[in-house]
């Protein structure tokens, strides 16, 4: 099996159909063209290659990698630890609020409305949830 999707089965992010990811895609890529500087831009490069990733991963094949393939493997070398550690700290802040909780996501915990979103989503209290995470956010200074 290839290695990204054992690591996106690892992730455990939902599928979607054909149709949400092509929308993914397009918010990704109107983000990456916004970018600005070199380490903004590998950011935004990364957030596009774990899109197509995740693409391949949920069984769809029309949607291609807009980029050429070295700029895919420079998204790659971003992308893994950049949401290996995100998915680490929601597993980790999930275990905090409540011992028993598997949080599974990957977006960014520094933007407090996908927090607010996350906490519904598995129902935490909102407030318990937001102070939780910015203690840890403290301390995890590479979640940028």
């Amino acid at each position: 099996m290839n290695p990204l999707n054992l690591w996106h089965s690892a992730l455990n992010m939902p599928k979607h159909d054909e149709q949400w990811h092509h929308d993914d895609m397009a918010d990704e890529l109107a983000e990456y063209y916004e970018a600005e500087g070199l380490l903004g831009t590998w950011s935004e490069l990364s957030d596009v290659a774990y899109t197509y990733t995740r693409v391949r991963w949920s069984g769809h094949s029309t949607i291609t990698f807009p980029f050429s393939r070295l700029k895919f493997l420079t998204g790659v070398v971003y992308m893994i630890p950049k949401y290996s550690l995100r998915w680490y700290f929601f597993r980790t802040l999930g275990k905090r609020v409540n011992f028993n909780l598997l949080i599974s996501e990957v977006r960014n915990p520094r933007k407090l409305e996908k927090l607010a979103a996350i906490a519904a989503k598995y129902q935490i209290d909102p407030t318990l949830f937001k102070t939780e995470a910015e203690k840890m956010l403290r301390y995890w200074i590479l979640l940028k």
